[in-house]
């Protein structure tokens, strides 16, 4: 145990508003595809709250019905990888060519909190900005091009534990 969890975030634009036919069966999974995230070995949280109007004026983005986010925490990068591409959650991934635009640029963002952290969505959409401005790096990666989590800086009691010597 490293004190440390993923977070992650993907984002998509569908290619019709939520209550087109053309979305109909994604949209109609979603609650399912939450559902066993939540009862998932490894799963800690995710962002279930509209946004806020601050992050929603620095994202206009997210005010776009079609415009999705999911953003949520893992106690590992197997946690969430199991999750993503070994449970039923698959069955929908392999179809999201169907249901989302090509995206443009990143889409998705991997990253190491502390543990108990809950990542607001100016920080998450700062990740994927990270990987487009400047690549993947251990502040902000991907399955590809992992990074393990940091190692806890101890406190300076714990650091020094056999007592210190004078010089005189």
């Amino acid at each position: 145990m490293t004190g440390f969890h993923l977070a992650q975030i993907n984002v998509g634009r569908l290619v019709a508003p939520p209550g087109d036919p053309r979305v109909a069966e994604f949209v109609g999974q979603l609650g399912e595809m939450n559902a066993l995230a939540e009862r998932s070995p490894g799963f800690v949280w995710r962002m279930v709250d509209d946004p806020d109007a601050a992050a929603v004026a620095a994202f206009p983005e997210v005010a776009d019905a079609r415009f999705q986010i999911n953003c949520s925490v893992w106690e590992s990068v197997e946690a969430l990888w199991e999750y993503a591409y070994r449970s039923d959650h698959l069955r929908a991934l392999s179809r999201r060519r169907e249901w989302f635009e090509r995206p443009d640029g990143p889409h998705q963002a991997l990253w190491w909190v502390p543990a108990g952290h809950r990542p607001g969505l100016p920080e998450a959409m700062g990740r994927i900005a990270r990987i487009r401005d400047l690549g993947t790096g251990p502040d902000a990666f991907t399955f590809r091009d992992r990074h393990p989590a940091p190692v806890a800086v101890r406190s300076g009691r714990e650091r020094h534990s056999a007592p210190l010597r004078s010089r005189g």
